[in-house]
């Protein structure tokens, strides 16, 4: 009786923990840019906890079409790679984690945080 009972009880746990769902993988902290709109007004961005191991095109600057964002800075607990192409193309950097802010005149418009180990 008391096999059945703890058989019982660890498929019921099996299947609690399966149930639960996974955890996203994004890096820990903020990333912010600049960039200046169409009337020239200047705008800084931030992204909390952003998604790793996917590309992400910035707001505002995440278009071949307008001017690039500038000045990235990663707050980040993850290394980012920055480029100045959208969907991540073009001349890249890679930006350390809890990093210093960069200078303006580096050019952003799309990034891409790694994936912790």
């Amino acid at each position: 009786m008391k096999l059945r009972n703890a058989a019982g009880a660890a498929v019921a746990a099996l299947a609690l923990v399966l149930s639960l769902p996974g955890t996203s993988v994004a890096a820990e902290g903020r990333f912010h840019y600049k960039y200046v709109d169409t009337s020239g007004r200047e705008h800084q961005v931030t992204l909390h906890d952003p998604r790793s191991g996917v590309c992400i095109d910035l707001y505002g600057v995440g278009s071949d079409d307008v001017p690039p964002g500038y000045g990235p800075h990663n707050e980040t607990d993850s290394r980012v790679t920055v480029y100045r192409g959208a969907d991540c193309t073009g001349a890249e950097w890679r930006l350390k984690p809890h990093g210093k802010p960069t200078r303006d005149d580096l050019e952003v418009r799309s990034v891409l945080f790694d994936v912790a180990d």
